[in-house]
């Protein structure tokens, strides 16, 4: 198929954190901005702003560890300002991305057909 690594990580936003991981999410991305391999960096918010779906893609296994290193200056914020609710990753990333992210409990699937333009 293809070597991208895709993700669809949905969060709960912790009481009280809503300022703040909007501001996170505004440094998050402007950093992600910098990275040419990073495909589709998106996130998406309910009505009432309690539920945030960030919708990532990268070109393979090693444009996705550069996020991965970039992500380790904002994990603790992040993890402070949420909570993770599904972490679906599809693709085949490699041993070093599936490392990286055990500590997120994801659910691999691997694609069996379509394509993408």
């Amino acid at each position: 198929m293809n070597s991208t690594v895709h993700w669809l990580l949905e969060v709960s936003v912790n009481e009280g954190q809503l300022d703040a991981f909007i501001a996170l999410m505004s440094e998050m991305v402007a950093a992600t901005q910098n990275e040419p391999d990073t495909l589709i960096y998106e996130w998406y918010f309910d009505e009432e702003k309690r539920i945030c779906q960030i919708n990532e893609r990268y070109r393979d296994s090693a444009a996705t560890m550069v996020h991965l290193q970039s992500f380790g200056g904002f994990a603790e914020r992040f993890m402070a300002a949420v909570t993770p609710v599904n972490f679906i990753v599809m693709g085949d990333p490699d041993m070093a991305v599936r490392e990286g992210l055990a500590g997120l409990n994801p659910m691999y699937l691997s694609q069996e057909a379509g394509f993408s333009r």
